[in-house]
């Protein structure tokens, strides 16, 4: 049986962090996808990084995979795909996901708040 904790820590393991720092080089570039997972509210109350696409944790599977009637082609696998939450565990179990479905570079931001903090770019949802 696996805890929370353990699913975590094991996508740790495979899905690399990013720096805000390191993130912002990188916001804009068309080979680039910041994917927010939070919920709709978490959304409303806070923004998301300026061209995020915003995909709830749940539906993400549905939304990247090319064969699903939900498909979003904002999903590419040869994009580097920037994952971040709210405390950046959700993220990192959506990277563990993408790469377990041939996304090969993704990364985890980790928590929204770091970007603010570091003065990352939003917009109003």
């Amino acid at each position: 049986m696996k805890t929370v904790q353990m699913m975590v820590a094991e996508a740790d393991a495979v899905v690399p962090r990013i720096s805000p720092d390191e993130a912002k080089v990188l916001l804009g570039q068309p080979n680039v996808l910041f994917l927010d997972v939070r919920e709709p509210a978490e959304l409303a109350a806070a923004g998301k990084v300026q061209g995020a696409l915003s995909v709830p944790r749940g539906l993400v599977e549905f939304r990247a995979d090319p064969a699903s009637a939900l498909h979003d082609a904002a999903f590419d696998r040869a994009k580097i795909v920037i994952a971040y939450c709210a405390s950046g565990g959700r993220s990192a179990l959506v990277g563990k996901t993408l790469k377990d479905m041939g996304y090969t570079d993704v990364r985890n931001l980790g928590a929204f708040k770091g970007w603010l903090d570091a003065g990352g770019e939003i917009e109003k949802v």
